[in-house]
């Protein structure tokens, strides 16, 4: 294969302000140094050169947690995510209705009500005075919680006196009225009457979505489809296509757990699969989000002392679809948010531990309410922490009256983790929160919204910008199985680079915010140039 010299590049961590030069051959690092070096050893070769133009390369950024078939629909759906209040929700929905055909499913998502002035989200008898001829059926940003008008519900089969399922539940008044709410896995009923995407579609989602990541400087993402694919097999072919098509993205793929049987069929296990494409573990939830109250705390709510949350499997259901992946060869990605969750999830990992000798380590998802019992629980088993620092930019101030004052101390406590010698990968859960990984670093250095100028949410677990780099590039490839082949940029690893307009480690933290990616390279392929 052709040997490519790539030139003129600031190189992340190295002690030269000097533009320096690596030769990659196979897609992998062979040679790191000086220009006039390389080409001398070049003398006589074939080779190519592509010029970084004093660019900035950093080790090639990596999303851990997202989801490429849900930000492929975002792009094409209608995007609360800018409303900044329930009258502009409806007004946004009521110009999509003008403009849809009577009949058709109005989806939308990404609406916050906690970002709200008067913190409420519509009530149905809103969504219907906007329209009774589409069934209306919206995702809040948790993706835990949605908002159905009548037309859906009727489409569904709800009404009033249909009984909550085990793992969700229908909203109600004081009347025993539906208001429009639907929680957990009482959406399957709503999501099963929609109309199914053909092949075609399904892979267009993927298409854009994978040419987003590629834009925004994500040499690689960890995503979790299958709901949207519908089966193994055509998740495998979609993605074999697009890089048959050229779009150069490393997938690393969660196995949602009702095809765990498929993969199995299929010859699969965790760490299946090539430079491009890899399974990893089984994927579940333990329990559902702080934003809808369906995360499971072992007390009430602090703003809704009713409610302790929502189990999604019972101790015995869990342990069962661990003990189930165990034997099938993967490990465990469990969502897990509340400190209730946390102890069913350890529970359940410690009574089927992964063996040391594993590749793929478990995955705690999310993990944002714990204490110093559940911290130290976590060190003790193979896993790494699977966070989300964009989270912090949603969910502060009010998460914070949600909880209540008891519950901070190790509230999205990724220092603590840290410190305990917990593993962590970074990830957005795009399109929950945006796929750009320069926010997802932003907030992990400020913990504020970017237009805050205050020091900080809890700002103990604030993290150096050294260290949150390392969550978007070593920590992925640590969760993937692969930090001796890639993460860093090394002679003999991964040819993953993202290439950014100025240096960023001297900088103010907002600098991140004015940074724009001038190349993406991924396995020594130019996948996006600006």
């Amino acid at each position: 294969m052709t040997k490519t010299l790539y030139i003129n590049g600031h190189l992340y961590g190295r002690a030269t302000d000097e533009l320096e030069a690596i030769v990659v051959q196979d897609g992998k690092i062979e040679a790191i140094g000086g220009q006039k070096e390389l080409k001398l050893q070049l003398s006589g070769q074939h080779y190519e050169i592509v010029d970084w133009q004093g660019g900035h390369v950093l080790p090639g950024l990596v999303d851990s947690h997202m989801h490429l078939s849900m930000h492929g629909m975002k792009l094409s759906m209608l995007d609360f995510s800018a409303a900044s209040s329930r009258q502009e929700m409806l007004y946004m929905l009521r110009r999509k209705a003008e403009t849809t055909s009577s009949g058709e499913w109005i989806l939308g998502l990404n609406w916050n009500e906690n970002a709200f002035p008067d913190r409420m989200a519509p009530h149905i008898s809103e969504l219907d005075e906007i329209t009774s001829t589409h069934p209306v059926f919206l995702t809040r940003t948790c993706f835990h919680a949605f908002l159905a008008n009548t037309e859906a519900f009727r489409r569904a089969g709800v009404h009033k006196d249909t009984p909550d399922p085990a793992s969700g539940s229908f909203g109600r008044d004081e009347y025993g009225e539906l208001n429009g709410w639907v929680y957990e896995e009482a959406s399957f009923l709503f999501q099963k009457v929609q109309p199914e995407p053909d092949y075609e579609s399904k892979k267009q989602m993927i298409r854009q979505a994978s040419q987003d990541a590629l834009r925004l400087g994500l040499t690689g993402v960890h995503t979790e489809d299958l709901r949207l694919h519908g089966s193994v097999e055509t998740m495998l072919r979609i993605h074999r296509e697009l890089l048959e098509e050229g779009i150069a993205l490393r997938t690393h793929h969660l196995l949602y757990h009702p095809f765990l049987e498929e993969a199995v069929g299929l010859g699969l296990h965790g760490g299946s699969g090539d430079e491009w494409l890899k399974m990893g573990s089984v994927k579940l939830f333990v329990d559902g989000a702080i934003g809808g109250r369906t995360a499971l705390l072992r007390e009430p709510y602090h703003d809704a002392t009713q409610t302790v949350g929502m189990a999604i499997h019972s101790a015995d259901g869990l342990e069962q679809l661990v003990a189930a992946a165990r034997q099938a060869g993967f490990p465990i990605a469990a969502h897990a948010i509340g400190d209730g969750a946390a102890d069913l999830l350890l529970t359940a990992l410690e009574k089927h531990r992964l063996p040391a000798t594993s590749m793929l380590p478990d995955r705690f998802i999310h993990a944002q309410v714990l204490d110093s019992g559940l911290v130290e629980r976590m060190s003790e088993l193979h896993l790494i922490a699977d966070i989300q620092p964009r989270f912090v930019v949603s969910d502060f101030p009010w998460v914070l009256e949600r909880v209540g004052p008891h519950r901070t101390e190790f509230l999205y406590a990724w220092r603590k983790l840290m410190q305990a010698g917990i593993p962590c990968a970074g990830g957005s859960d795009a399109p929950i929160e945006p796929l750009d990984p320069l926010l997802g670093l932003h907030a992990a250095v400020t913990r504020r919204k970017p237009e805050e100028s205050h020091e900080g949410y809890i700002t103990e677990e604030k993290l150096s910008l050294s260290e949150a780099l390392l969550l978007f590039s070593k920590g992925g490839a640590v969760a993937a199985g692969e930090a001796e082949e890639r993460g860093i940029i090394q002679q003999g690893y991964r040819a993953d680079f993202t290439v950014l307009d100025r240096e960023l480690l001297h900088e103010t933290p907002d600098e991140l915010l004015k940074a724009r990616v001038q190349m993406t390279i991924v396995n020594g392929v130019m996948a996006y140039q600006a």
